[in-house]
């Protein structure tokens, strides 16, 4: 068995053509990420699943393997199957791409969660909402979990819906979900062949085609939100960060 990490990270940004390449501090954003998760302790190997042979060029020396993947494929998750050519007891963590700050520890949990609790096809991870603003954005997925910490919904509308009053935040019930992904090999083969269901198609949330396949999702909880880069402007942000931090 395997536990391979994999960044997709293709060119054509909607947002942020070519955003992979964007300097941070000196060094290209993709460069933040891949030595981010070469100091996660579980992975086995790390690769990037890229189509534009100037992110793999930027890669070098860093240790981390880019395979080119084609510019059409359908989504990030299909990226990282081809790019993983996993067996059907690897494990694969899916890591987002314009995350230069992500943190290793979180990585490492994902996959422990996987090796830890073998009733889960796949594993993501959650913080809390702590703010009305945050709540009401659509643009922050939320989830619903279980008593085993295993997700029940995820939804760009506020859940649980409280039926009487405003929605209490110091419950713990209101919490967003992060984008990074574990998954078994054998299901992650198996949802790549799966057209997207309708509830994908509704909300545009490829997690929810697993859960709708039947796959049980355990979920790691964090209090570490992340910051992405999804605009040029986001860069001076990290930036500051980055400064603080030193």
């Amino acid at each position: 068995m395997r536990i391979i990490g994999v960044i997709p990270s293709r060119w054509g940004s909607t947002r942020f053509p070519g955003k992979s390449l964007a300097l941070i501090s000196g060094k290209p954003l993709v460069r933040w990420v891949a030595e981010a998760c070469k100091r996660a302790k579980r992975l086995d190997e790390v690769l990037v699943a890229t189509d534009d042979v100037r992110i793999a060029k930027a890669l070098e020396g860093t240790g981390v393997r880019a395979v080119m993947t084609p510019s059409d494929l359908p989504s990030g998750t299909d990226r990282v199957a081809v790019a993983a050519q996993a067996g059907p007891d690897d494990l694969v963590i899916n890591i987002q791409g314009d995350e230069p700050l992500i943190n290793p520890e979180l990585v490492d949990a994902i996959a422990e969660k996987l090796l830890t609790d073998s009733s889960c096809e796949m594993a993501t991870a959650c913080a809390p909402i702590r703010t009305m603003e945050e709540l009401a954005a659509r643009t922050i997925v939320q989830v619903v979990m279980d008593r085993y910490d295993r997700a029940l919904y995820f939804s760009r509308l506020p859940i649980p819906c409280r039926r009487d009053g405003e929605q209490d935040l110091k419950s713990g019930l209101y919490q967003r979900h992060i984008g990074i992904y574990g998954y078994r090999g054998a299901f992650l083969a198996k949802m790549v062949a799966e057209k997207p269901c309708d509830l994908e198609k509704c909300e545009g949330l490829e997690q929810l085609r697993a859960l709708w396949m039947g796959a049980r999702i355990g979920v790691v909880r964090t209090n570490e939100v992340g910051i992405g880069v999804d605009r040029p402007e986001d860069i001076a942000v990290i930036e500051e960060i980055i400064k603080q931090r030193s």
